[in-house]
């Protein structure tokens, strides 16, 4: 495997950003919804990512909803100028917090508005499709109908650029048909692999591929192998777990999430985290046994 880690940057959107980013979904309530039970540590962690150079955001306003927007905004608006956030659109939640889907062209523009508002933004930099599939993992399925009425949405100037999110190989192809795309968001980690081919192909694309749940999600990666690989390099196994990531594909952009400072910092240290072809070898055995 190539090593791809101290490539800093690469191409979203039509600019450079940083391939370590972050996710701001972990800002909102317990379960991703309502108020955080700290909203000074919130705006505080927003703050700590910008001033350590951090310029890609992923992020929704149904997270929350709207908590997590609406704490961007306080933290950071006036945004730096070369700030990329990047939303999601497909979702909508219930008043007891479960995620619904929301995939009509009238759903689709009210979430864009949604956005527009809680940011404070014009227009939004990139907007991810999140297809629901069969909720993290896709399903096949037409998404013409979505990808138009965001395209449209787009050539009334609301809208800059298109991704999507929870996707197969096909819908991407049928994605492109309509309109240019910009990234991919998929289920991607070391112990979770099914797009390995579709991160080289995009890669090949010039297209960039950023993972949800690069540890694991709602249930961190488990292994005795990379806990005692990470306890050789002086790391955590989920700062070697991200710079496995770095170096699986140069098109790969993370956005580790936290409400921390603290774990924020640590997720950072993560890019500059070198690893041998030995090592390597050893973290690519972990996926292929737990694939």
């Amino acid at each position: 495997m190539p090593n791809f880690s101290s490539i800093d940057t690469f191409a979203l959107a039509g600019r450079p950003v940083r391939r370590m980013g972050y996710g701001a979904m972990q800002l909102a309530g317990p379960g991703v919804f309502g108020p955080p039970k700290d909203r000074d540590a919130a705006l505080a962690v927003l703050r700590e990512a910008i001033a350590a150079g951090v310029d890609h955001i992923d992020t929704s306003d149904f997270y929350g909803p709207h908590v997590t927007n609406q704490i961007i905004r306080e933290a950071l608006h006036p945004y730096p100028h070369d700030l990329t956030i990047v939303t999601k659109v497909g979702a909508v939640r219930d008043s007891a917090g479960a995620w619904l889907p929301a995939q009509e062209p009238a759903d689709l523009e009210r979430a864009v508005h949604d956005n527009l508002r809680n940011l404070g933004l014009d227009a939004l930099e990139v907007v991810n499709m999140r297809v629901m599939g069969n909720v993290h993992a896709p399903s096949e399925g037409s998404i013409e109908k979505q990808v138009t009425a965001l395209a449209e949405l787009q050539q009334r100037g609301l809208v800059r650029h298109v991704g999507l999110s929870n996707v197969t190989a096909a819908q991407i192809a049928e994605a492109q048909r309509i309109t240019k795309v910009v990234c991919v968001q998929n289920h991607y980690n070391l112990v979770h692999r099914d797009d390995d081919g579709l991160i080289d192909a995009l890669a090949e694309q010039g297209i960039a591929y950023v993972p949800f749940f690069p540890l694991g999600g709602f249930t961190p990666i488990q292994s005795s192998e990379l806990s005692d690989l990470a306890g050789k390099l002086g790391a955590t196994p989920m700062q070697v777990a991200l710079a496995w990531l770095l170096h699986r594909a140069p098109n790969i952009l993370l956005i580790p999430g936290t409400s921390s400072v603290g774990h924020l910092r640590e997720n950072l240290q993560a890019a500059r985290l070198k690893l041998s072809d030995e090592v390597l070898d050893q973290l690519n055995a972990i996926g292929a046994e737990r694939g």
